[in-house]
């Protein structure tokens, strides 16, 4: 398979990991707003071909019909074999932003939020309801003709959940229906990039990943340790995900692996 690499520090470990394997990889920069790439990709199959980078790279990887390409998902939130393993999933509230201030205005909680799709026009973190309220107001007071193109947007429908405590947080990626490498990434409030998981916690991840086959065939699943158990924070793209402390030679095999030669 031939490997698409946007020039990032996180891509450039992932070639060193693909010159070990003797995967043939090419650079490419981004035209910005028009999406095309230079140089121009030479690649020997069109469906054996899988691109790494910024997550706008699917709209290149559909253009081109490109497979793999891009393993594009589904909202983790709408997969209804997870719900009962969601961190607290069960009572989160969806919204477009048009709908929170008249939801919200006067709540005085905390809630963490989150774009319910794919997407990173607002990361995942911690607000007050007013100042989920405000954000929506500036959104709001603009035409969607003004709004930046990856932005949030009238219609951008966020999850909104109790914010829980947190004891530690893992980074996992499921390639092939099998949990292949794995990261910490955060211990209580503190970032920490180590390869290192618990048993518990692994057994963990590959369930939620044996419950839900179907999904994609290669994933970044994000899961968690709590005062109530393990639970899962959230599914990404693995094509343009952070890659932490996760053992990348393992990573491209299996990605590799996936169309055969």
């Amino acid at each position: 398979m031939h490997w698409l690499l946007q020039e990032f520090e996180d891509t450039h470990k992932l070639a060193e990991a693909l010159d070990r394997l003797e995967i043939p990889y090419s650079w490419h920069r981004v035209v910005p707003f028009v999406g095309e790439l230079i140089p121009e990709p030479e690649v020997p199959d069109p469906h054996a071909v899988v691109m790494f980078g910024s997550y706008a790279l699917w709209r290149y990887a559909e253009k081109k019909n490109y497979r793999p390409g891009v393993f594009r998902l589904q909202p983790f939130v709408r997969e209804t074999a997870w719900h009962p393993y969601l961190l607290n999933g069960t009572d989160a509230l969806f919204l477009t932003l048009r709908d929170i201030p008249g939801r919200l205005s006067g709540d005085g909680r905390d809630w963490f939020l989150r774009p319910v799709d794919d997407s990173k026009a607002e990361p995942g973190n911690v607000k007050s309801a007013g100042e989920i309220v405000q954000m929506a107001q500036q959104v709001l007071a603009l035409g969607e003709d003004e709004i930046p193109s990856g932005s949030l947007r009238h219609d951008t429908e966020l999850m909104l959940t109790r914010p829980a405590r947190i004891l530690q947080e893992w980074r996992l990626w499921a390639v092939g229906g099998k949990i292949v490498t794995y990261s910490l990434y955060k211990e209580g409030t503190r970032v920490v990039y180590r390869p290192e998981i618990d048993a518990h916690a692994l057994e963990f991840a590959q369930l939620m990943v044996d419950i839900n086959p179907g999904y994609s065939p290669a994933y970044v699943i994000d899961i968690c340790r709590t005062d109530e158990g393990l639970r899962l924070l959230e599914t990404n793209c693995l094509n343009a995900a952070g890659f932490y402390a996760a053992d990348l030679q393992k990573l491209a095999a299996a990605i590799d692996a996936l169309v055969p030669a």
